[in-house]
């Protein structure tokens, strides 16, 4: 079973998150800048003299695909322990079980399309 791994982090911790998978042997990660908000609902900053309410915090969000429950296990570990600080707004992991993957070049199907080859 192919497993999906959704990783919000902290925009500080994109090095230590992507050094830890790297170290671990995970291949084919998607990285995003997004913004989000959690139960910290933002930050309050000041422009020009007026308070202003940020709802929004900037985050990297890491997409990766991974082919068992163990890689899952181990990946979700590496990105804890590389993301972690123990303040608010740390962020959230999401997995999602992956139905099918095609690579587009060579048409392989299953496990063999999230692999990597030359």
């Amino acid at each position: 079973m192919m497993i999906k791994i959704e990783a919000f982090v902290r925009q500080e911790k994109f090095e230590d998150v992507k050094a830890a998978l790297d170290k671990i042997g995970v291949n084919g990660i998607t990285v995003s800048q997004v913004m989000g908000c959690g139960t910290q609902r933002g930050y309050k900053e000041v422009v020009r003299g007026m308070e202003i309410d940020m709802q929004m915090q900037p985050k990297i969000k890491f997409e990766i695909v991974v082919s068992s429950e163990s890689w899952a296990e181990k990946t979700i570990d590496a990105i804890v322990a590389s993301a972690y600080t123990g303040e608010v707004g740390d962020g959230k992991i999401f997995t999602y079980e992956v139905k099918s993957a095609l690579k587009i070049r060579t048409k392989e199907t299953g496990y063999e399309a999230i692999q990597a080859t030359v």
